[in-house]
């Protein structure tokens, strides 16, 4: 058995209670809220000690396989990527990977961890794990239980229970998120924040989960056992998977096994579950004000300005959230979260669009961004990035215009490949075969405008791609 931990990292999630920068097209794990890199970034180089930790899995939502394998190569790490075919909550995501995982060794130990979360001291996350360790070799599943600052109702609870070694107890009950009165309860009592990260031996997470709920771990083991190669990625088995309830681990198997316990730790940790997260994590101005982009702020105080391109200005107001996009804007009061999820729900009703996807939306050969849209044109910003090309396909509804303003294009039309460079343009009839790619070193930047009766994206008929979508 190796003595190295394997690390889980499960980054199918949503996020929605940080939009508009949140989207379901490119949740918060993938943003960089706070520097260079996302929090998807941050977590694997946290687990990236080869003398601690072996090569990582990642499981993510089959939509965002080329957001991974983009951020991981920006970073240099590499990682066995299973792409869920459908969302499951972490409880399938979480037996998904163990399975995996005991496919390289039965006894290996799972550190299964959230790609969205943020860990501040990095030597005691790593001393954590060490001690977690211990016990996991022994047959438990660790949990790490966060020493709360104070009562909140923003996370599940955990009590801890009987000695298992110094810095090891068990853990006697698993609570939901309280009300304010339970929380300052269960802080006197020494209750700890679940952090939802755990380490466990693979054969005994399968194991319990197997006692509990035998007929998901069927589905699930059928899901990764049937799961084929495809362009670097392992699509789990979507006929086996979808039969998995979703459900997440905490109900499936923490708050029911004997096996569970629990390691205190202080890792200056947060699910970053919120714009007041993001406030608190962030550096303040002397009057306790936070700014991303663009901001000035006059007699304003603990207020937080995320702003991609235009100048947001607050006079007079405190405990404001104000988060500008290019296509949204959310003002709200700076505290912790309650009616997001419901606000985000109403959006999703009203303009399913500004919670789906942002005005640049993300491709596996780059990216297109929609400038201006009428009745009968659009005009979008396309980048390919280098070696990358777009799929063989024609439209029956619309024209196209292509205007390259850095790079180099090769466009096939029809059987007539031409290289089109800077400053120049060509132009793809409706219903013409048509291909873009760039074959040059750097990104090709080309302006598209489209003419025609319908310009939706289902007006694609794809011919033939290099990343298989149908």
């Amino acid at each position: 058995m190796s003595g190295l931990i394997m690390p889980l990292v499960v980054c199918g999630g949503a996020g929605t209670r940080l939009w508009p920068a949140s989207r379901d097209g490119r949740p918060k794990q993938f943003l960089s809220l706070f520097g260079s890199h996302s929090s998807f970034q941050e977590t694997m180089k946290r687990v990236s000690d080869p003398t601690l930790f072996g090569k990582p899995i990642v499981i993510t939502n089959a939509a965002y396989r080329f957001i991974v394998r983009e951020q991981l190569a920006e970073i240099g790490l590499e990682a066995d990527v299973l792409l869920e075919p459908a969302r499951r909550d972490s409880g399938p995501a979480i037996l998904a990977g163990a399975v995996f995982a005991g496919l390289r060794s039965a006894e290996c130990v799972v550190f299964a961890l959230a790609a969205d979360h943020v860990v501040q001291d990095l030597s005691a996350f790593a001393l954590s794990c060490r001690t977690g360790l211990e016990v996991a070799r022994d047959g438990f599943i660790v949990t790490f239980g966060v020493t709360p600052d104070g009562p909140s109702t923003e996370y599940g609870y955990i009590q801890p229970g009987d000695a298992i070694t110094a810095d090891i107890r068990k853990a006697a009950k698993f609570v939901e998120k309280p009300n304010p009165e339970l929380a300052a309860r269960y802080v006197a009592e020494g209750y700890l924040w679940n952090s939802g990260n755990f380490m466990f031996r693979a054969d005994m997470l399968l194991t319990e989960y197997a006692r509990l709920d035998p007929d998901t771990v069927a589905a699930v083991t059928s899901a990764v056992t049937n799961a084929t190669g495809d362009l670097g990625f392992r699509p789990l088995d979507p006929a086996s998977f979808e039969c998995a309830p979703s459900i997440s681990i905490d109900y499936a198997v923490m708050e029911k096994t004997s096996r569970a316990a629990v390691v205190e730790v202080a890792w200056g940790w947060s699910d970053v579950g919120s714009w007041r997260a993001v406030w608190e994590l962030s550096r303040k101005d002397h009057h306790g004000n936070v700014a991303k982009g663009g901001a000035v702020f006059e007699d304003a105080q603990n207020c937080a300005v995320a702003t991609e391109k235009a100048l947001v200005a607050l006079e007079g107001v405190e405990d404001l959230v104000v988060v500008a996009t290019e296509d949204a804007i959310l003002v709200s009061r700076n505290r912790q979260p309650g009616a997001m999820k419901r606000l985000v729900g109403t959006v999703r009703k009203t303009a399913p669009q500004l919670v789906e996807n942002h005005l640049r939306v993300d491709r596996p050969w780059g990216s297109y961004q929609s400038l201006d849209l009428g009745d009968r044109h659009q005009v979008k910003r396309i980048v390919v990035s280098p070696g990358g090309r777009l799929s063989k396909q024609q439209h029956h509804h619309r024209s196209e215009h292509w205007v390259v303003v850095r790079g180099i294009a090769l466009v096939t039309i029809n059987d007539t490949e031409t290289l089109v460079h800077e400053n120049e343009s060509i132009y793809v009839p409706i219903g013409a075969v048509h291909r873009m790619a760039n074959p040059g070193k750097i990104p090709l930047e080309l302006i598209e405008v489209q003419t025609g009766s319908y310009l939706g994206e289902d007006d694609i008929i794809r011919i033939e791609d290099d990343y298989k979508r149908p």
